[in-house]
């Protein structure tokens, strides 16, 4: 498995573009903005993008969906309790930005459990919710991509439409402390960290 991120879109969101490095076929997660750095990059690697999936349904992660669906025919994946946000300005916060955003709705709703094949890579859909109500983690073997509901040093914000702070910290304590300390986490936001880390310096798992 590959892995390249990149910081996309007006509030820099970690859009991170994975793949089968033996089969070439390709997944987008969170593509918040720049679709054509996207394209260029997935171009120049020589990859088929098969998937775009979202980790929660807010416009600093969704807002280069239609685009790249447009231009590659890739899949949308977005959780099921997220999927009304990709087509509601105010639930995507798109309407607080001054450009609201309607978009089409999901090619396929995850729910917690799943799995995701992009060629001979596995991504287990973990459901996470407390930023959103649907928001989701993605487990690749040691890797883990937590969308905004961990970060480095810091957990998602609560305050939005679906948010709960008792709801956040229940989904990381229970569902992302319990992986391997050594587990590589790959956030929605800012710079990467390790499970092990967030269990000793998180002052939100304290």
């Amino acid at each position: 498995m590959n892995i390249k991120s990149m910081a996309v879109g007006p509030m820099g969101a970690n859009c991170y573009i994975v793949n089968c490095e033996e089969t070439k076929e390709a997944a987008v997660i969170d593509p918040g903005g720049d679709a054509a750095k996207i394209i260029s990059y997935l171009n120049n690697q020589g990859l088929q993008l098969k998937y775009i999936i979202n980790t929660h349904g807010h416009i600093d992660h969704i807002a280069a969906n239609e685009e790249l669906k447009e231009k590659t025919g890739a899949e949308l994946l977005i959780h099921t309790q997220d999927a009304a946000m990709l087509e509601n300005p105010n639930l995507n916060l798109s309407a607080f930005m001054g450009v609201p955003v309607r978009q089409q709705p999901a090619d396929r709703l995850l729910n917690d459990g799943d799995e995701i094949e992009i060629g001979n890579v596995k991504l287990k859909v973990i459901h996470t919710p407390g930023h959103t109500r649907g928001g989701i983690c993605l487990l690749a073997g040691d890797v883990v991509f937590t969308g905004d509901t961990l970060f480095a040093g810091s957990i998602g914000r609560t305050d939005f439409p679906g948010g709960s702070f008792d709801e956040i910290i229940r989904s990381i304590k229970t569902k992302l402390m319990t992986l391997p300390d050594d587990t590589e986490v790959y956030p929605g936001h800012m710079g990467k960290s390790s499970i092990g880390q967030e269990k000793k310096y998180n002052p939100f798992l304290a």
